[in-house]
């Protein structure tokens, strides 16, 4: 990768119908399939943007908003949202389809992170992101905090040392 290279935000639409043998016994989709669903599409994103292989690093407070029902057809809608050193944040959308109702329904979101790989396995640089619309420009600001707050958690940073977690509490 060549110093200073960026790019526009690289994403992904994944489109999956929820068969019996991915339901629970309410027939709702399992959480477990669409997590694993979830990351397939947030990975595509990530490699795409990346142009290499990518791992899972961290998943942020995946929320289930509303169950998807046996039958229903589910569009994810992953997008890169900022590239950090070696990493990425993907934000992941999920949407329900009742095709015979003819309704569509949210029903799930999370930030994904992806660690960029070298052929060794080594995390590898990332050219950075284009924030090019005002929403993605406000998504792509505030994933300095969203960054900060899982390196906390994970005990990778400590929060005196988190700058961006720091401005929220002198907001107030």
């Amino acid at each position: 990768m060549k110093e200073g290279k960026t790019a526009k935000a690289s994403f992904t639409i994944m489109t999956e119908m929820v068969l019996p043998n991915d339901t629970n016994v309410l027939f709702n989709l399992r959480g477990g399939k669409l997590l694993h669903w979830m990351d397939i599409a947030a990975a595509i994103a990530a490699q795409k943007h990346s142009n290499c292989t990518v791992v899972t690093a961290s998943v942020d407070n995946v929320s289930f908003e509303n169950p998807i029902k046996l039958g229903n057809v589910v569009t994810l809608q992953a997008k890169v949202t900022r590239a950090f050193n070696t990493s990425m944040e993907t934000f992941i959308e999920v949407l329900a389809e009742d095709l015979k109702a003819g309704t569509k329904i949210k029903a799930n979101e999370a930030y994904y992170t992806f660690v960029a790989l070298d052929e060794n396995g080594k995390p590898k640089k990332v050219c950075s992101l284009i924030a090019e619309t005002d929403q993605e420009k406000y998504v792509y600001e505030r994933a300095k905090r969203r960054r900060e707050l899982r390196l906390v958690l994970a005990g990778k940073m400590k929060p005196e040392d988190a700058p961006e977690l720091k401005a929220i509490f002198d907001e107030s």
